[in-house]
């Protein structure tokens, strides 16, 4: 739990998507860590950021104890699973074949779904005169094919590998709740019911609760 003395320490932002998949895994497991929020609009941490990690991307997780950075989310997740296992598996430890296909559906997730909802966003930032209308068009179809195959899927399943919750879970909360917010999940029932369930699920309750006070940062509105 965060404050706990473990060697792990998480650079972050309560806002950052990525972020929220790895302190979903984090709480998950009642994983001590050391939460390291870092404002890159303050000149000193982007600094002392940078320094850690050079390509400036959240989250990052420190392992004081065996000397180690970890960047990535999905990497994050695979390092807690590898050397601070606990209750829930996330990744499928004992099962290549299962580990695999979780890996499989934790791409899905960020490439197709969230890396798109990020480029949408992204565009929304930027001065009239460099707008990518193109882009972003092409980021919202891929995004409604994506939850095409996601509703699919969870016409029959509770998650996304099925009965167990897992990495790719922790990896559609955010992928799917920012999503919503650019392309509306309303022509999907199955795909808004799972991210119902993700959003009550106590890991993923605590970080939107957490990032609460920062929403008003999100440049889309609902």
């Amino acid at each position: 739990m965060p404050g706990e003395n473990s060697g792990l320490k998480l650079y972050y932002h309560p806002l950052s998507s990525f972020c929220w998949k790895a302190l979903i895994a984090l709480y998950e497991n009642d994983t001590p860590f050391e939460p390291v929020l870092v404002d890159l609009q303050n000149a000193d941490e982007r600094a002392a950021f940078y320094k850690l990690w050079p390509i400036g991307k959240f989250p990052v997780l420190r392992d004081e104890t065996r000397d180690w950075m970890v960047p990535e989310s999905s990497i994050i997740i695979e390092y807690l699973a590898q050397h601070y296992p606990g209750p829930i598996d996330l990744v499928f430890r004992d099962d290549p074949e299962l580990a695999r296909q979780t890996r499989m559906q934790d791409r899905f997730f960020d490439s197709y779904i969230h890396q798109q909802m990020q480029k949408i966003v992204g565009d929304h930032r930027r001065p009239a005169d460099q707008k990518d209308a193109m882009g972003t068009t092409q980021a919202k179809a891929l995004i409604r094919t994506a939850y095409g195959l996601v509703e699919e899927a969870m016409a029959t399943r509770q998650w996304a590998m099925g009965d167990a919750y897992t990495m790719a879970d922790c990896a559609a909360s955010p992928a799917l709740f920012y999503a919503n917010k650019v392309v509306p999940l309303g022509d999907f029932p199955n795909t808004k019911a799972y991210l119902q369930r993700l959003s009550v699920r106590p890991s993923f309750a605590r970080v939107l609760k957490e990032a609460e006070p920062y929403f008003h940062m999100f440049p889309v509105k609902d």
